[in-house]
């Protein structure tokens, strides 16, 4: 998930910002500085917040497979 700040210094043209729908929709994202690599792991889920977070987030999800 782009948090609200990486869509608009993107210049991503959607028709709603993510972060600030699912805040809307009761959902409690935890983020990062902008275009940081930020991971959360939230029981056997795991998310990144952009692209930057690839590859740490593909370490926390073999982390927790193992």
């Amino acid at each position: 998930m782009f948090t609200d700040e990486e869509e608009r210094q993107g210049g991503l043209a959607v028709p709603y910002l993510v972060e600030s729908r699912l805040r809307e929709l009761g959902a409690v994202p935890e983020t990062g500085p902008a275009w940081s690599s930020t991971v959360v792991v939230d029981g056997n889920l795991v998310t990144g917040q952009n692209p930057q977070s690839s590859v740490d987030t593909a370490r926390r999800v073999l982390d927790a497979l193992s």
